[in-house]
């Protein structure tokens, strides 16, 4: 089981977006992408708002994520996100391995 963190990003003419470009080309997302247990660390454009973007947040579990949270990155990120004027949504959730019910509706 892991724990998913969708954070949604939004700002105006088009600060998220430009946050997002920083977060890559800085470095921090992919450094982010490196640290233990981290399974995921991906940004998405939301379709119907964009002035928001979506990131999906997977880590391993709660101690990788606190981890995380207590980590150099976390002090960057946040300068970047005061610096875009961002405010964040946040939905937290945990992974299930047994889809066996749901298997019928996934194409693979």
């Amino acid at each position: 089981m892991s724990l998913v963190v969708n954070l949604y990003y939004t700002g105006t003419n088009g600060s998220a977006r430009k946050f997002v470009e920083e977060m890559e080309n800085s470095g921090i997302a992919d450094a982010i992408r490196k640290e233990e247990g981290n399974e995921k660390y991906d940004y998405f454009l939301v379709m119907k708002d964009p002035e928001t973007v979506l990131l999906i947040d997977q880590w391993k579990d709660q101690k990788a994520l606190d981890a995380h949270h207590a980590s150099p990155m976390m002090k960057q990120l946040a300068q970047l996100r005061d610096k875009y004027d961002l405010h964040m949504r946040v939905e937290r959730m945990e992974t299930i391995d047994d889809l066996a019910s749901d298997h019928v509706f996934i194409r693979q």
